[in-house]
Parts: C-alpha cells; structure tokens; sequence
C-alpha cells in the first residue's frame, strides 16, 4: 500500500473512531437526553431505516448509523443464512441481520476500528444477540474462510476502501457457491471524472471515493460475479447516488479447459488457494500457480 493509500486509511480511521466515541460518551453524560446521533447529510444515517426497524434496537445502535441505505432490506435474508456486514460500524445492520436470519443463522459483523468494535459488542449484548460476532480486520482481507457466508452486505463503506479490485475478490472468496451480495454504496454517473467526484465531497464523506456504475459492475464481473444489478435509489450530490448493489456467486461452475475450476471446502482447487481470484496461491510452495493449475487441465476465465 503506497503513502497515499495509508493515509486515506487512517483517515476513515480516525473519523469512524471519532464518531463512536461521540455516540458513547453521549450515551454516558449523566445529565443528557440520550445518545448523540452522529451529524450526517440527510442522504445518510439511520433515517432510512423504517421506525419499527429502529425501535427495538439498542440507541447506541442507531445514533451510530451512518450508511446510505438499509442493506438488510434488500438482501433477501433467509432463516439460517450466514451473514457477513463489511464495515459494520456500531452494528445496526448486524444486530437487524440477526434478526431475519434467526438462531440457527449467524451474523458477523468486520470493522476495522476498535471503537466502533467497542460500542457494537456493547449494542449486541444490550439487544440480547446470541447469534452475532464481531471481527477486527480490514475488508480487503477479509478473516474468514472460503466458501463459508451466504451473504454479504454493506452499507456505504466500500467507498471508504483504497482498494476495492481486493474487496471484490474478498467478497466472491467468502461466498459458498450461490451466495449473494446486496449492498448500499454510493456509485458515480459515468460521465463524472475522479475530479469531479472529488469536487462533489471529500473521501471519507463516501463522495470521492465513490465508483462509476460500469467500473462497479466491472470490478464486481471481473471478481467472478453474475447477475449483477446496480439500481440508485436516491441522489447524495450531483451526479451521485445512492444504489443497491446485487450480484451472485455462481452456484456451479462450467468444466473443461479455461473453465473455472471447482473449490473444496477449504477455498483451494487443483492445488491452488483463493482459486480464481487476484489472491491465489499455489498449496505447494515448491511449484508455481500456472504449473499446479496445468498438473491438473484446469484454470480460470477471465
């Protein structure tokens, strides 16, 4: 990671630290109402999130919302599913994901600053969740297994990501065949240079850093994705929106030369981890990717 890509990390850091510690030292004034919401553009933050979706759940929860939409409305969550929130803030939609996908299903949620950690456990054990788990870590490199959640959702945070080509993989990785994203994200018009979006907000207001919908629905193809689908659903500035993002994990895969090959339970094939994706590696040290994939007559699309 080059040194502007550190500090842009930092950065988001820093703000997402900043607005947990606001949210809990709101909630511990001894004289004040309540928990302070975090202040947000209109477009975002836990307005829009139906009442009745908000009321159950701990304050805390909801004051530290800060997404662009609501990623568990769209995301077609089934009793039983294994959920995965990338960047999952103060928790709100790990704590609604719990929810839909009852105990027999689990939701985790990956957040990269120990703030935000804090208050979701903290909300998680006031709402009572035993079917949640938080995990510190970064999206780009996900700590988790291959082929192990069935969904993955996320709430205006991919912006924030220096390095998204790595998310996608992070996320197709995780998937079991079949698996599904639904995600709030702010997307770009396509005629809109990086400059323009630049103009329009600064990086850590998920403006700037915002991807047009082709190079969305490219990265996410380029990942292995199918059926993508990428609609607005409100403007945040000129030119930028609002979208859920939908795309699947193919449950079964082609065979024959060039098709990709099949992943054991473990994410490797024909002796190579991560199979298919910007992060494969050989199993065996002493041979190389294209040497173990040809040992074998498989290898990837493009």
């Amino acid at each position: 990671m080059n040194e502007q890509s550190s500090d842009l990390r930092e950065t988001v850091r820093q703000r997402y630290a900043a607005a947990a510690t606001t949210v809990t030292e709101g909630a511990a004034a001894c004289c004040g109402s309540g928990p302070t919401a975090v202040e947000v553009d209109a477009h975002f933050g836990s307005g829009l999130y139906d009442a009745d979706e908000r009321a159950d759940l701990p304050a805390e929860a909801v004051a530290a919302s800060l997404g662009c939409g609501n990623p568990t409305a769209v995301a077609e969550l089934r009793d039983g599913d294994r959920v995965l929130d990338l960047g999952s803030g103060g928790g709100i939609d790990v704590l609604l994901s719990a929810r839909r996908v009852g105990p027999t299903g689990k939701a985790y949620g990956l957040d990269m600053t120990e703030e935000m950690l804090a208050l979701a456990l903290a909300n998680a054990e006031k709402a009572g969740a035993g079917n949640v788990e938080f995990l510190k870590g970064s999206i780009e490199a996900i700590p988790l297994p291959a082929n192990t959640i069935d969904v993955v959702i996320s709430n205006c945070v991919i912006n924030l990501s220096v390095d998204k080509p790595a998310v996608f993989a992070e996320m197709f990785r995780v998937l079991k065949p079949g698996g599904r994203i639904g995600i709030s994200d702010v997307v770009a018009d396509d005629a809109l240079t990086s400059a323009q979006r630049a103009e329009r907000g600064d990086y850590v207001g998920c403006i700037a850093g915002a991807l047009s919908f082709a190079e969305y629905r490219a990265g996410l193809e380029a990942a292995g994705f199918t059926d993508v689908g990428i609609t607005p659903t409100h403007a945040v500035a000129d030119g930028m929106h609002s979208a859920i993002v939908r795309a699947t994990k193919a449950a079964t895969t082609a065979t024959g030369p060039g098709a990709p090959a099949a992943r054991s339970a473990d994410g490797s094939c024909c002796g190579v981890s991560a199979c298919c994706t910007p992060a494969e590696e050989a199993v065996d040290p002493a041979v190389g990717v294209d040497e173990a994939k040809s040992a074998t007559g498989c290898g990837c699309t493009s």
